[in-house]
Parts: C-alpha cells; structure tokens; sequence
C-alpha cells in the first residue's frame, strides 16, 4: 500500500489504562488496529495481553482513556467477536451452540439454521453438527468457537491465545482458518505466546511488559530491528520482567 494512502482504523485505543484495588494492571497506552491487518499482541506472562483484549472488546471498561470501536450494525451482524483460550460451550449440540449465537444478535427465526450450517460447512465442520459440543476436542472446540464467531460476520475478530493448549496438527488448522478469514477481510487482534505463530501470521505487533506497551510496529520491524532492550530479549528466549 503507498505510503501516503490513508488506511482505515478498525480501533483506537487512546491513553487507557486499568487498574482493580488500586493495582495498576494496565499502565496508560495508545495505539490503533488497522482495519483487514492481523495485529498480534506478544509479551511474556502476566504482561496483560488477555487483559488488554478483554479491554478492547468492552468485557471490561478501563478506569481512564478510551476504546474507540464501532458497536453498530445491522441486524445479524456483529461489528466485533471473541474467541477465548478455552473456548466457551453451550451445552447444546455443535449445531445449536451456532444457532443460539446467531439468536442472541437478532438473526431472523427463518435464517438460523442456515446461517449455522454455512458456519459448519466453512470450517469441515458439518459431521460434528449433532455432537455435543462438550464432548468434542480441545482442537474440535477451538474450531467451533471460531466457526461460531465468523458465523456472525465481525468486522474485528479478538482471539485469547486460541491455539495455546493445542497440539501442532490442531494449531496448523486454527491458523490456517485465520489465514482465511483474513484473507476475507476480517481484521484480527491476537495474542499469543508463540513467536514462530507471530511470525507466521503478525502483520503488526504490539509488545507488552508489566501492563505497559513497551513497543508496536510492523511484525518484520519487530522481529528484524527490536528498538528496545526488552523486546530483544523476548525475542531471544531471554527473561522479561
């Protein structure tokens, strides 16, 4: 893209920070998604990545600052979805756990079913379609729950760690669903642990210690040029704290 075309922002995160108890959690930040990008989100343990999304997604309100995101949409459509670590089952069949998404956004009666099974089909999906959900895999589970969230057409797709209990086989099938969805146009926001995931699917990189946004760049910057002495070291195995 020429550097001087204006790129659309599918959020804005503007001076937030988050404190419980007077614990500061997240320490003042700001930074922008860039709509049709895949934004992954690095840092070692407890620096506030699942945080940080729960933030972006409005789980959680910040104490300061603000998210700017849009929340409006037409009837059976989300401007935003989530998909967790561990993935959140109904205790419904894979079909119906669909479904039920689908009915908590206002998608007309008439439309559920099909609107579901096109999910299924997507994703290699539609032979589990009567299996209770609950019963599936890990790697079945964190399928579904991505089948689940595109089913509702986000814009802007946040993902906790989605592969972070997964076996490689398991992980190659996740992200080749995001390498998809991606390539439809849905922007991502993602956190992960895995550097050679990041690599492989990071357009851009925000990098966070101790609930501070220590870096964020474009992903071959990052891992090619670090600016900072803790991104280094996170780069080379070393311990951040």
């Amino acid at each position: 893209m020429p550097d001087n075309q204006v790129r659309a922002v599918a959020l804005s995160v503007s001076d937030m920070s988050f404190s419980i108890g007077g614990v500061q959690l997240i320490y003042p930040m700001s930074f922008q998604v860039t709509s049709g990008r895949r934004l992954v989100v690095l840092g070692p343990n407890g620096a506030g990545k699942s945080l940080l999304l729960r933030l972006c997604h409005g789980l959680l309100q910040p104490n300061a600052g603000q998210v700017h995101r849009n929340d409006l949409h037409p009837a059976g459509r989300r401007a935003h979805a989530m998909v967790f670590q561990t993935p959140v089952m109904l205790r419904r069949s894979v079909l119906d756990n669909v479904t039920h998404a689908l009915a908590a956004i206002a998608v007309p009666p008439a439309q559920l079913h099909g609107r579901a099974v096109e999910a299924l089909n997507r994703f290699g999906l539609m032979g589990l379609a009567e299996r209770p959900a609950r019963l599936l895999s890990g790697g079945e589970q964190q399928r579904l729950a991505i089948a689940r969230a595109w089913a509702l057409r986000p814009d802007l797709l946040f993902l906790d760690e989605p592969t972070a209990a997964l076996d490689p086989s398991a992980t190659r099938l996740i992200e080749a669903m995001l390498t998809d969805l991606h390539a439809e146009g849905v922007t991502l926001m993602m956190s992960t642990h895995d550097l050679g995931q990041a690599r492989r699917l990071a357009d851009d990189v925000l990098f966070l210690a101790s609930g501070s946004l220590v870096e964020a760049s474009e992903a071959q910057q990052f891992f090619n040029d670090p600016q900072t002495a803790q991104a280094r070291a996170f780069i080379a195995g070393d311990l951040v704290w």
